[in-house]
Protein backbone atom coordinates (compact mmCIF):
# COMPACT_ATOMS: atom_id res chain seq x y z
CA UNK A 1 0.00 0.00 0.00
CA UNK A 2 1.23 3.48 -0.83
CA UNK A 3 2.03 5.94 1.93
CA UNK A 4 -0.11 9.08 1.66
CA UNK A 5 0.63 12.60 2.77
CA UNK A 6 -1.15 15.91 3.02
CA UNK A 7 0.00 18.88 0.89
CA UNK A 8 -0.18 21.94 3.14
CA UNK A 9 -0.29 25.18 1.22
CA UNK A 10 1.24 23.73 -1.94
CA UNK A 11 -1.67 24.72 -4.15
CA UNK A 12 -1.24 28.42 -3.43
CA UNK A 13 2.50 28.32 -4.05
CA UNK A 14 2.26 26.40 -7.30
CA UNK A 15 -0.66 28.45 -8.56
CA UNK A 16 1.74 31.40 -8.50
CA UNK A 17 4.32 29.32 -10.34
CA UNK A 18 1.72 28.44 -12.95
CA UNK A 19 0.78 32.07 -13.47
CA UNK A 20 4.44 33.00 -13.83
CA UNK A 21 4.89 30.32 -16.48
CA UNK A 22 1.87 31.51 -18.48
CA UNK A 23 -0.02 28.31 -17.72
CA UNK A 24 -3.64 27.40 -17.37
CA UNK A 25 -4.73 29.72 -14.57
CA UNK A 26 -5.96 29.35 -11.03
CA UNK A 27 -8.82 27.55 -9.33
CA UNK A 28 -12.27 29.09 -9.66
CA UNK A 29 -12.74 29.06 -5.88
CA UNK A 30 -15.78 26.82 -5.98
CA UNK A 31 -14.16 24.23 -3.72
CA UNK A 32 -15.83 21.42 -5.73
CA UNK A 33 -12.95 20.54 -8.04
CA UNK A 34 -10.04 18.23 -7.27
CA UNK A 35 -6.54 19.36 -8.07
CA UNK A 36 -3.32 17.70 -9.17
CA UNK A 37 0.20 19.10 -9.17
CA UNK A 38 2.46 18.43 -12.15
CA UNK A 39 6.23 18.93 -12.10
CA UNK A 40 7.78 19.19 -15.55
CA UNK A 41 10.65 20.47 -17.68
CA UNK A 42 8.45 20.53 -20.80
CA UNK A 43 8.22 23.96 -22.41
CA UNK A 44 5.10 26.03 -21.83
CA UNK A 45 4.24 26.05 -25.54
CA UNK A 46 3.55 22.33 -25.30
CA UNK A 47 2.21 21.82 -21.81
CA UNK A 48 -0.15 24.81 -21.51
CA UNK A 49 -2.46 23.64 -24.36
CA UNK A 50 -2.31 20.06 -23.05
CA UNK A 51 -3.43 21.19 -19.60
CA UNK A 52 -6.15 23.38 -21.09
CA UNK A 53 -7.60 20.51 -23.12
CA UNK A 54 -7.33 18.05 -20.22
CA UNK A 55 -9.19 20.43 -17.90
CA UNK A 56 -11.87 20.96 -20.55
CA UNK A 57 -12.34 17.19 -20.87
CA UNK A 58 -12.21 16.73 -17.08
CA UNK A 59 -14.14 19.69 -15.65
CA UNK A 60 -13.82 18.43 -12.06
CA UNK A 61 -10.00 18.56 -12.09
CA UNK A 62 -7.61 21.52 -11.98
CA UNK A 63 -3.93 21.20 -12.82
CA UNK A 64 -1.32 23.13 -10.86
CA UNK A 65 2.08 23.36 -12.48
CA UNK A 66 5.71 23.77 -11.58
CA UNK A 67 7.82 24.04 -14.74
CA UNK A 68 11.60 24.51 -14.95
CA UNK A 69 14.64 23.25 -16.89
CA UNK A 70 15.78 19.81 -15.80
CA UNK A 71 18.60 21.09 -13.59
CA UNK A 72 16.24 23.43 -11.73
CA UNK A 73 13.54 20.75 -11.60
CA UNK A 74 15.99 18.36 -9.94
CA UNK A 75 16.83 21.05 -7.40
CA UNK A 76 13.13 21.58 -6.64
CA UNK A 77 12.55 17.86 -6.16
CA UNK A 78 15.63 17.53 -3.94
CA UNK A 79 14.29 20.39 -1.83
CA UNK A 80 10.93 18.64 -1.55
CA UNK A 81 12.60 15.45 -0.38
CA UNK A 82 14.61 17.29 2.25
CA UNK A 83 11.50 19.04 3.57
CA UNK A 84 9.19 16.05 3.87
CA UNK A 85 8.44 14.55 0.48
CA UNK A 86 7.60 15.14 -3.16
CA UNK A 87 4.97 17.86 -3.59
CA UNK A 88 3.75 16.62 -6.95
CA UNK A 89 1.19 14.05 -8.02
CA UNK A 90 3.06 13.22 -11.19
CA UNK A 91 6.25 14.16 -13.01
CA UNK A 92 6.58 14.75 -16.74
CA UNK A 93 10.33 14.61 -17.38
CA UNK A 94 12.31 15.28 -20.55
CA UNK A 95 14.48 12.17 -20.64
CA UNK A 96 14.48 8.61 -19.28
CA UNK A 97 17.76 9.00 -17.35
CA UNK A 98 16.32 11.74 -15.16
CA UNK A 99 13.09 9.83 -14.65
CA UNK A 100 14.97 6.66 -13.75
CA UNK A 101 16.74 8.62 -11.01
CA UNK A 102 13.34 9.53 -9.56
CA UNK A 103 12.31 5.87 -9.69
CA UNK A 104 15.49 4.82 -7.85
CA UNK A 105 14.69 7.37 -5.15
CA UNK A 106 11.25 5.83 -4.70
CA UNK A 107 9.51 9.04 -5.79
CA UNK A 108 7.58 7.80 -8.82
CA UNK A 109 6.59 4.63 -10.61
CA UNK A 110 4.65 1.44 -10.08
CA UNK A 111 1.93 2.11 -12.66
CA UNK A 112 1.45 2.94 -16.33
CA UNK A 113 -1.80 3.07 -18.32
CA UNK A 114 -2.90 0.85 -21.17
CA UNK A 115 -1.56 2.51 -24.32
CA UNK A 116 -0.56 1.80 -27.90
CA UNK A 117 2.70 3.72 -27.49
CA UNK A 118 5.64 1.52 -28.50
CA UNK A 119 7.38 -0.54 -25.83
CA UNK A 120 10.69 1.14 -26.73
CA UNK A 121 9.29 4.26 -25.05
CA UNK A 122 7.90 2.51 -21.95
CA UNK A 123 8.93 0.73 -18.76
CA UNK A 124 6.84 -0.64 -15.90
CA UNK A 125 7.25 2.71 -14.10
CA UNK A 126 6.82 5.38 -16.78
CA UNK A 127 5.76 5.96 -20.36
CA UNK A 128 7.16 8.34 -22.97
CA UNK A 129 4.66 10.86 -24.31
CA UNK A 130 6.85 13.19 -26.39
CA UNK A 131 10.06 12.93 -28.37
CA UNK A 132 12.97 15.32 -28.73
CA UNK A 133 15.31 14.88 -31.67
CA UNK A 134 18.84 16.23 -31.31
CA UNK A 135 19.80 17.65 -34.70
CA UNK A 136 22.39 20.03 -36.12
CA UNK A 137 21.72 23.66 -36.97
CA UNK A 138 23.98 25.81 -39.14
CA UNK A 139 24.05 29.48 -40.04
CA UNK A 140 23.53 31.27 -43.31
CA UNK A 141 26.29 30.49 -45.81
CA UNK A 142 27.74 27.75 -43.61
CA UNK A 143 27.92 24.19 -44.98
CA UNK A 144 25.50 21.94 -43.07
CA UNK A 145 27.17 18.91 -41.50
CA UNK A 146 26.44 15.62 -43.23
CA UNK A 147 27.61 13.64 -40.21
CA UNK A 148 28.04 14.54 -36.55
CA UNK A 149 31.80 14.17 -36.89
CA UNK A 150 31.82 17.02 -39.44
CA UNK A 151 31.22 19.43 -36.56
CA UNK A 152 34.75 18.76 -35.29
CA UNK A 153 36.31 19.72 -38.65
CA UNK A 154 37.61 22.99 -40.12
CA UNK A 155 34.34 24.04 -41.78
CA UNK A 156 33.18 25.93 -38.65
CA UNK A 157 35.83 28.49 -37.72
CA UNK A 158 33.15 30.58 -36.01
CA UNK A 159 32.64 27.82 -33.49
CA UNK A 160 30.01 25.21 -32.60
CA UNK A 161 27.53 25.65 -29.75
CA UNK A 162 26.84 22.68 -27.46
CA UNK A 163 24.00 22.64 -24.87
CA UNK A 164 24.87 21.79 -21.28
CA UNK A 165 23.82 18.22 -20.30
CA UNK A 166 23.72 19.34 -16.69
CA UNK A 167 20.92 21.77 -17.59
CA UNK A 168 19.09 20.29 -20.59
CA UNK A 169 17.80 16.71 -20.57
CA UNK A 170 18.03 16.51 -24.35
CA UNK A 171 21.75 17.33 -24.18
CA UNK A 172 22.19 14.61 -21.56
CA UNK A 173 20.52 12.11 -23.86
CA UNK A 174 22.79 13.11 -26.75
CA UNK A 175 25.84 12.81 -24.50
CA UNK A 176 24.71 9.34 -23.52
CA UNK A 177 24.31 8.21 -27.11
CA UNK A 178 27.64 9.57 -28.33
CA UNK A 179 29.53 8.27 -25.29
CA UNK A 180 28.37 4.69 -26.00
CA UNK A 181 28.77 4.79 -29.77
CA UNK A 182 32.11 3.19 -30.71
CA UNK A 183 32.58 5.66 -33.55
CA UNK A 184 32.26 8.68 -31.25
CA UNK A 185 32.65 8.20 -27.48
CA UNK A 186 33.38 11.11 -25.17
CA UNK A 187 36.29 11.77 -27.53
CA UNK A 188 33.71 13.40 -29.81
CA UNK A 189 33.16 16.11 -27.20
CA UNK A 190 36.91 16.47 -26.66
CA UNK A 191 37.33 16.97 -30.41
CA UNK A 192 34.53 19.54 -30.44
CA UNK A 193 36.18 21.42 -27.59
CA UNK A 194 39.59 21.30 -29.27
CA UNK A 195 38.10 22.73 -32.46
CA UNK A 196 36.67 25.71 -30.56
CA UNK A 197 33.19 24.56 -29.55
CA UNK A 198 31.56 26.42 -26.67
CA UNK A 199 29.00 25.28 -24.14
CA UNK A 200 25.75 27.24 -23.74
CA UNK A 201 22.89 26.51 -21.36
CA UNK A 202 20.01 25.21 -23.46
CA UNK A 203 19.18 24.05 -27.01
CA UNK A 204 17.24 27.30 -27.50
CA UNK A 205 20.44 29.20 -26.70
CA UNK A 206 22.17 27.19 -29.43
CA UNK A 207 19.54 28.20 -32.00
CA UNK A 208 19.70 31.85 -30.97
CA UNK A 209 23.50 31.90 -31.09
CA UNK A 210 23.62 30.36 -34.56
CA UNK A 211 20.83 32.57 -35.90
CA UNK A 212 22.62 35.69 -34.63
CA UNK A 213 25.95 34.61 -36.11
CA UNK A 214 27.68 34.09 -32.76
CA UNK A 215 28.36 30.49 -33.80
CA UNK A 216 28.58 28.80 -37.18
CA UNK A 217 26.69 25.71 -36.10
CA UNK A 218 25.39 23.83 -33.10
CA UNK A 219 23.62 20.85 -31.59
CA UNK A 220 19.99 21.50 -30.67
CA UNK A 221 16.48 20.05 -30.69
CA UNK A 222 14.52 19.83 -33.92
CA UNK A 223 11.30 21.53 -32.82
CA UNK A 224 13.20 24.58 -31.54
CA UNK A 225 15.22 24.84 -34.74
CA UNK A 226 12.22 24.44 -37.05
CA UNK A 227 10.18 26.95 -35.07
CA UNK A 228 12.98 29.52 -35.37
CA UNK A 229 13.39 28.84 -39.08
CA UNK A 230 9.64 29.25 -39.62
CA UNK A 231 9.86 32.61 -37.84
CA UNK A 232 12.51 33.80 -40.25
CA UNK A 233 15.81 32.85 -38.61
CA UNK A 234 18.57 32.38 -41.23
CA UNK A 235 19.44 28.81 -40.27
CA UNK A 236 19.47 25.35 -41.77
CA UNK A 237 18.39 22.18 -39.95
CA UNK A 238 20.22 18.90 -40.60
CA UNK A 239 19.65 15.34 -39.37
CA UNK A 240 23.28 14.17 -39.56
CA UNK A 241 24.45 10.58 -39.95
CA UNK A 242 24.25 8.17 -38.24
CA UNK A 243 21.06 9.92 -37.12
CA UNK A 244 19.32 12.45 -34.97
CA UNK A 245 19.38 11.29 -31.35
CA UNK A 246 15.82 10.51 -30.19
CA UNK A 247 15.11 11.25 -26.51
CA UNK A 248 11.70 10.46 -25.11
CA UNK A 249 10.05 12.50 -22.37
CA UNK A 250 8.35 10.16 -19.88
CA UNK A 251 5.53 10.76 -17.43
CA UNK A 252 5.13 8.88 -14.15
CA UNK A 253 2.78 8.73 -11.19
CA UNK A 254 4.12 9.89 -7.81
CA UNK A 255 4.42 7.04 -5.33
CA UNK A 256 2.83 8.97 -2.45
CA UNK A 257 0.20 11.02 -4.25
CA UNK A 258 -3.05 11.68 -2.39
CA UNK A 259 -4.74 12.37 -5.74
CA UNK A 260 -4.15 9.08 -7.47
CA UNK A 261 -7.27 8.86 -9.61
CA UNK A 262 -7.08 12.33 -11.23
CA UNK A 263 -3.31 11.93 -11.63
CA UNK A 264 -3.87 8.61 -13.39
CA UNK A 265 -6.49 10.30 -15.56
CA UNK A 266 -3.96 12.93 -16.66
CA UNK A 267 -1.36 10.29 -17.55
CA UNK A 268 -3.98 8.26 -19.41
CA UNK A 269 -4.97 11.40 -21.31
CA UNK A 270 -1.45 12.32 -22.48
CA UNK A 271 -0.88 8.73 -23.65
CA UNK A 272 -4.22 8.56 -25.50
CA UNK A 273 -4.66 9.43 -29.16
CA UNK A 274 -6.44 12.68 -28.27
CA UNK A 275 -3.68 13.70 -25.87
CA UNK A 276 -1.00 12.74 -28.37
CA UNK A 277 -2.71 14.79 -31.06
CA UNK A 278 -2.72 17.78 -28.72
CA UNK A 279 1.00 17.30 -28.03
CA UNK A 280 1.66 17.21 -31.78
CA UNK A 281 -0.46 20.29 -32.44
CA UNK A 282 1.42 22.10 -29.66
CA UNK A 283 4.77 21.71 -31.39
CA UNK A 284 6.24 18.53 -29.91
CA UNK A 285 6.80 15.14 -31.51
CA UNK A 286 4.28 12.55 -30.20
CA UNK A 287 5.42 9.04 -29.32
CA UNK A 288 2.23 7.39 -30.60
CA UNK A 289 2.77 6.11 -34.14
CA UNK A 290 0.73 7.80 -36.83
CA UNK A 291 0.10 11.05 -34.93
CA UNK A 292 1.39 14.16 -36.70
CA UNK A 293 3.91 16.49 -35.13
CA UNK A 294 6.45 19.14 -36.21
CA UNK A 295 8.46 18.79 -39.45
CA UNK A 296 10.53 15.65 -39.91
CA UNK A 297 12.11 14.62 -43.21
CA UNK A 298 10.68 11.37 -44.55
CA UNK A 299 14.13 9.78 -44.78
CA UNK A 300 15.54 11.33 -41.62
CA UNK A 301 17.95 8.95 -39.86
CA UNK A 302 17.24 8.42 -36.16
CA UNK A 303 19.24 6.65 -33.45
CA UNK A 304 18.17 5.60 -29.96
CA UNK A 305 20.42 5.54 -26.88
CA UNK A 306 20.63 2.39 -24.76
CA UNK A 307 18.77 3.90 -21.81
CA UNK A 308 19.14 1.04 -19.28
CA UNK A 309 22.90 0.92 -19.80
CA UNK A 310 23.24 4.70 -19.62
CA UNK A 311 21.22 4.90 -16.42
CA UNK A 312 23.94 3.07 -14.50
CA UNK A 313 26.68 5.35 -15.86
CA UNK A 314 25.03 8.78 -15.65
CA UNK A 315 27.18 10.31 -12.88
CA UNK A 316 30.45 9.06 -14.36
CA UNK A 317 29.39 10.23 -17.81
CA UNK A 318 28.65 13.76 -16.61
CA UNK A 319 31.96 13.83 -14.75
CA UNK A 320 33.84 12.93 -17.96
CA UNK A 321 31.96 15.61 -19.87
CA UNK A 322 32.68 18.25 -17.22
CA UNK A 323 36.40 17.55 -17.46
CA UNK A 324 36.14 18.56 -21.10
CA UNK A 325 33.80 21.55 -20.97
CA UNK A 326 33.91 22.44 -17.28
CA UNK A 327 30.88 23.16 -15.13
Amino acid sequence: MKIRRHLVGVGAVLALALAACGGSGSDDGSGDSSSITVYTCVNDTTIAPVIKTFEKDNPGTKVELFRAPTGDLNARIAGDVRSGGLRADLIWACDPLTMQDYVKQGLVGGWTPETSISSKYRTDDYVGVALLYMVAVSGEGVPPPKSWSDLTGPAYPGGVAVPDPGVAASALGALGYFANDPGYGTGFYAALRKSGAEQVATPDDVVTGVAEGTYDAGITIANSAYAAKENGSPIEVTWPEPGAVAIYGPVALAENTENEEPARSFISYVTSKRGQQQIGESGSYPTLAGVAGPPKPDDAPVVLPDWPELSADKAALLAKYQKIFGG
